[in-house]
């Protein structure tokens, strides 16, 4: 699944950049940046997110997503040397609190669930420094360059997880259309849209939508998986939320 997501994404993007006028190709000297970019924002994640499911229901995993923006401040601050203060500082503060509340609440029945939690937060961390290292590349390049190069060494990075018991899986069509709407749109769209907002407001403000996916994965995980999310959860994900709103606030 990982692997078609990943390389249905890259087509659709490739296809896409075929039909418009010839774009400004990737310099030597940012080939290195673009290879680490596929590995942060695209191979790393999606190879963890799917090991971490395996200890952890998606509606935890949508839950710790909301810390997106919280590491993607923090990177940012570390990268452009800008000290946080006042509502940026409160919010990276009040965004680990509930970082910690969800996976203290989520990861403290079993080691097994621990690993899931841990796993999901490392993708979160690539995300922070990926969506950092993406906004000067989006702005040299445009969004369509960028990540239908992302994706196509991503597909690379993926492919021997994609290969692995390839022969032990049932095809049906079902989950075949599932695939490719995930990898056109979820996936291609997706990546395009977030490129192209993190190079015009700037990485910490366009992680913002990152907001989103708590909301959504709870009330998908509950209504359709019957997933059981603790209260504790809950409040971490409320106080994640807020201290991801603080700190993708400019400062004045």
């Amino acid at each position: 699944m990982t692997l078609g997501r990943v390389s249905l994404g890259a087509l659709v993007l490739w296809l896409f950049r075929a039909l418009r006028p010839p774009g400004r190709s990737i310099e030597r000297q940012d080939r290195g940046r673009l290879i680490l970019l596929s590995v942060l924002w695209v191979g790393i994640p999606f190879t963890l997110f799917p090991l971490a499911q395996e200890h952890i229901n998606s509606a935890v995993t949508g839950l710790l997503n909301g810390a997106v923006p919280v590491f993607v401040a923090i990177v940012s601050t570390v990268l452009l040397k800008v000290a946080p203060r006042g509502v940026q500082l409160a919010g990276i503060a009040i965004g680990f609190a509930g970082i910690l509340l969800i996976s203290i609440s989520s990861g403290g029945g079993d080691a097994s669930e621990a690993q899931g939690v841990l796993l999901v937060l490392a993708a979160t961390v690539c995300y922070g420094f990926a969506i950092n290292l993406a906004a000067p590349l989006q702005a040299k390049y445009g969004a369509v360059v960028l990540m239908s190069g992302v994706l196509g060494l991503a597909s690379l990075w993926v492919l021997p997880l994609g290969l692995w018991n390839l022969g032990d899986n049932e095809w049906s069509a079902g989950p075949i259309l599932s695939v490719v709407f995930l990898g056109a749109v979820g996936t291609g769209a997706a990546y395009w849209i977030m490129s192209t907002l993190v190079g015009r407001v700037g990485g910490i403000r366009a992680s913002f939508i990152t907001y989103l996916i708590p909301v959504v994965s709870l009330v998908l995980g509950i209504v359709f998986r019957d997933d059981i999310v603790s209260v504790g959860a809950l409040a971490g994900a409320v106080l994640t939320i807020a201290g991801a709103f603080l700190a993708s606030r400019r400062q004045s």
